[in-house]
């Protein structure tokens, strides 16, 4: 029986949308500190917001950063032929802590929000070795 590696592809998709909900979500914290989104020099307010704000900002580039080793972890993993329950479970790790990751990030609890970076990097290895071995 083939499995088909569809809940990857939906974790895929969560993960690509991740950064831009979290630069939405900053929007908030914008007005909330400026009064207003400077939609003429963004980054440049973002590098100016304080607290859940800043960290909010933190996350979003922080979730850029993951997409790309997770996006290539699912690449490899899938051209390698690595099983489809391997492929799935693994993308359900790696989603469901890196949304804990940006929820722990915002409301800044380092220890947890490390412990989720940890499980979702895992995540992304154990698919590496997969695809190796």
């Amino acid at each position: 029986m083939i499995i088909p590696t569809t809940t990857a592809l939906y974790c895929l998709f969560i993960a690509v949308m991740l950064p831009y909900l979290l630069a939405g979500g900053s929007v908030y914290f914008r007005i909330k500190q400026f009064g207003s989104v400077n939609v003429n020099q963004p980054r440049a307010q973002a590098g100016q917001l304080e607290g859940p704000g800043a960290r909010i900002v933190a996350a979003q580039l922080n979730a850029w950063e993951a997409l790309l080793v997770f996006a290539a972890a699912l690449f490899i993993a899938n051209i390698m032929g690595v099983d489809a329950k391997t492929i799935n479970l693994a993308s359900a790790m790696f989603i469901s802590a890196r949304v804990l990751h940006a929820l722990f990030y915002i409301a800044g609890q380092a220890p947890l929000r490390s412990l989720s970076f940890i499980v979702a990097f895992g995540s992304c290895l154990w698919l590496f070795i997969a695809a190796l071995f």
